[in-house]
């Protein structure tokens, strides 16, 4: 089985915006999709019009990523598909940063994401195929001033991504980070605004990517509205 016949995905971190656009895509593909927030109510109507199945999970709690995988696994097998889309950061001057707000920010953008792919690639390994998607920022390769935090936190799940590639390409399992550089358009707004990105456009840039073949996998892509400066 290849990726480009992958029957289910996982998105964590699922929300209104680049997750409900995911959501929507793949379940037009035929997946069967599982949608992973900390309130899972806020998906109810979001799973009503895509199928898709909700779960509590707050990826920084490695007792309930393994919940998470093994009520999956139980109910409909282990995803093939497993998006990471959660994050968190912290704002401000350095001087006046709370630590415990830096840290939570790390766990969420990083240490969760570990946790969430070290448990996919154990599925995806006894499989020999599947993928796993990370969303990056702007922040995953140039820090702003007064943002510290995400920067550490994208640049941790950046680092993350390229070394997984690095190791699990060659077992089968494709590895991607997506730069996300710019402001994503609320799906409220569909006036066309040239400064921020259509969720739905980059939606299909990951439905892209998983389909590539695997003589040319790419570990990372980054997508900005054309007003966005490099």
């Amino acid at each position: 089985m290849n990726q480009s016949s992958s029957k289910s995905a996982l998105i964590v971190g699922a929300g209104a915006g680049l997750s409900a656009s995911l959501a929507r895509l793949l379940a037009r593909e035929g997946m069967s999709v599982a949608l992973a927030a900390r309130d899972p109510d806020k998906l109810k109507a979001l799973c009503a019009e895509t199928g898709a199945s909700a779960h509590a999970c707050d990826a920084q709690d490695e007792a309930q990523v393994t919940r998470l995988f093994d009520a999956l696994e139980r109910q409909h097998g282990s995803p093939d598909v497993v998006v990471y889309n959660a994050s968190a950061r912290a704002r401000g001057p350095l001087v006046k940063l709370v630590p415990e707000d830096v840290r939570r920010t790390l766990l969420v953008s990083a240490f969760g994401a570990f946790l969430v792919a070290q448990r996919a690639a154990n599925a995806m390994l006894a499989k020999g195929f599947g993928a796993i998607f990370f969303t990056g920022a702007s922040a995953s390769v140039k820090g702003y001033a007064e943002s510290a935090p995400f920067a550490m936190g994208k640049f941790a799940l950046r680092g993350l991504a390229q070394s997984m590639a690095r190791e699990l390409a060659p077992k089968g399992i494709h590895v991607a980070h997506f730069v996300i550089d710019g402001m994503i358009r609320p799906r409220s707004r569909e006036d066309g605004d040239d400064a921020t990105l259509d969720p739905d456009a980059i939606a299909r840039t990951y439905l892209d990517v998983l389909r590539q073949p695997r003589s040319a996998w790419t570990w990372e892509v980054e997508l900005r509205p054309w007003v966005e400066r490099f």
